[in-house]
């Protein structure tokens, strides 16, 4: 517990020996309220069910009995709990256990040292009770935002309809429309240390107040929330000393991610203000310009927009670390012949573009081909695969199954809407992955033909696999269940004069240059892949529908 408490009081005096001593009026300045929060609406006992039933059962050292248990109880309990939580809210009051949190250290990464108290990242286990009084609260707020087009447009953290996934597909579209320009770009990863343990509990509650409109019973109830609490580190059977946490957000709380967004609001106006492009996950946020080879102004635009970030950041208690900031240069390789060039000066330390970036779990590299990325995936997935290879004889058929889409089928999966228009040489990679599962869960020799396996465990192959991805993401943004950023980017047919029935539904296809480049941007080939689907699929009323159909159409096109 010391070391964790010592390390955000270290971070939080370096930060204050810099602080600026006032923040300027156009840095903080609070979003147009069209109204206010003055209190949170007690729930009922049938809509507190449903919370629960969507909320994961954990059970916290500090629950009385396991959460399963009170689940089968929930019918005799329902009441009481009910009271608790609308009695919390209808005085303002978040009561004392709920607020004491048992730490479990996470390691950060499988290849950091075990023996070092720096590979470990503090999550807060916090008592289930507290977490359905988050969750009560956090649904409210987060109807609040919406209704009042507060969020945020490029935070994808912690937002219904919101990924990794789609927020890296809005990235690689511009990108990749900038290269089909002719134009080189500059991806800039921001790294934060710590940032959620350094949250100033004062400057949040300003910000629910004055940039959020959150008042009254409301205001008063999160200020409840924020103040004494408690935490201590249990660990093989050990319990540390009790310490009062005076600053940040509990990292495995409901009310936490959504917090920090609500923190991390001025940052869009200020990245705005250079007019650069930007994108957040959480507290990792990637700035992006685009040019001609010979403009340098946008690179000076640039290092003012970061520099004014860095003084924002540390008039808020957050600190930027210089030192894990990355650069990649997305250009022709006869723009890459002076990659200093694109170097840039961050408090004193020199950040030179690199061959590659991981930016939200995928490796980035400057033709953005995902060579390194289907790489590190093919890798990683084959060696989970040799495991599970030497269980499979005790291992039923079922259990099987969810190991492999546990550790294989997963990665094959995931931000796969980034591969589309990949060489074949790229995909093949992952299809042998694939196959070589399906052998392993079925048991087949090594020379069986795998159509007819594949087939009979109804796995789409990869290709089909991602552009069942990409087809159900331009559904959801079709259907009001997508980000505005990627929504914004499809644009219904609409033809001049009645056409025939077949071309109701069709997306406008955009004009590229490149089929390398912005042939493989979603916004294109999005379009072109929805245009190819009978009417029938395209006209889904639902989404299980939709997907039941989409799965079924590529299936016939994958096995017959």
């Amino acid at each position: 517990m010391k070391f964790f408490t010592e390390k955000i009081e270290i971070i939080r005096d370096h930060i204050a020996k810099t602080k600026p001593q006032s923040v300027t009026e156009e840095l903080v300045s609070p979003v147009n309220q069209k109204e206010t929060l003055q209190c949170f609406s007690p729930i009922n006992q049938e809509d507190l069910i449903k919370i629960i039933a969507t909320s994961k059962p954990t059970t916290c050292l500090l629950d009385p009995i396991p959460t399963t248990l009170s689940i089968e109880l929930l019918p005799a309990a329902i009441e009481p709990i009910c009271n608790i939580i609308n009695s919390s809210i209808n005085l303002g009051h978040v009561p004392g256990p709920f607020k004491l949190a048992v730490i479990k250290p996470l390691i950060k990464k499988p290849n950091l040292d075990p023996n070092e108290l720096g590979s470990y990242r503090p999550i807060s286990n916090l008592p289930y009770l507290s977490k359905i009084l988050e969750k009560v609260v956090s649904t409210q707020l987060c109807t609040f935002l919406q209704n009042n087009d507060m969020h945020e447009k490029f935070q994808s953290g912690f937002r219904p309809y919101h990924s990794t996934e789609t927020a890296l597909v809005r990235i690689t579209i511009d990108l990749l429309i900038a290269s089909d320009k002719g134009n080189i770009s500059l991806l800039v990863l921001l790294d934060l240390s710590a940032a959620f343990d350094t949250v100033d509990h004062k400057i949040l509650l300003d910000r629910l107040h004055n940039y959020i409109g959150i008042q009254g019973q409301a205001l008063q109830w999160f200020r409840s929330y924020l103040t004494d609490r408690y935490q201590y580190v249990h660990l093989k059977g050990k319990s540390s000393y009790l310490t009062q946490v005076n600053y940040g957000l509990p990292q495995g709380s409901v009310l936490g991610p959504l917090l920090f967004s609500i923190y991390m609001l001025p940052l869009g106006n200020i990245i705005g203000k250079h007019e650069i492009s930007f994108h957040c996950y959480a507290d990792d946020t990637q700035l992006y310009i685009s040019s001609r080879p010979d403009d340098s102004f946008k690179l000076s635009k640039l290092a003012e927009c970061i520099e004014d970030i860095k003084h924002w950041m540390t008039s808020n208690f957050l600190l930027l670390n210089s030192n894990k900031t990355e650069i990649l240069l997305i250009a022709p390789k006869t723009g890459k012949q002076n990659i200093s060039d694109y170097s840039l000066q961050i408090e004193g330390c020199t950040v030179t573009p690199t061959n590659t970036v991981k930016d939200l779990g995928v490796i980035l590299d400057g033709n953005l081909s995902f060579k390194n990325h289907i790489s590190n995936i093919t890798k990683i997935a084959f060696f989970h695969l040799r495991n599970v290879s030497k269980l499979r004889n005790i291992l039923c058929f079922a259990d099987a199954e969810k190991l492999i889409h546990a550790f294989v089928t997963s990665r094959l999966d995931y931000c796969n809407a980034l591969l589309s228009g990949c060489p074949a040489s790229s995909i093949n990679k992952l299809q042998l992955v694939q196959n070589a599962a399906a052998r392993v869960l079925t048991r087949s020799r090594k020379y069986d033909h795998i159509t007819p396996v594949l087939s009979s465990l109804h796995w789409l192959p990869i290709k089909y696999r991602i552009d069942f991805k990409i087809l159900l993401i331009t559904y959801k943004a079709l259907n009001g269940l997508a980000p505005i950023y990627l929504t914004e980017l499809l644009s219904r047919y609409n033809p001049t004069r009645s056409l025939r029935s077949q071309n109701l539904g069709v997306l406008t296809t955009p004009r590229i240059t490149k089929s390398t480049k912005g042939g493989r941007a979603f916004s294109y080939v999005a379009p072109k892949l929805w245009n190819s689907l009978p009417d029938t699929i395209r006209g889904s009323d639902t989404l299980s529908q939709f997907k039941s159909r989409l799965k079924t159409h590529l299936f016939s096109q994958a096995f017959t």
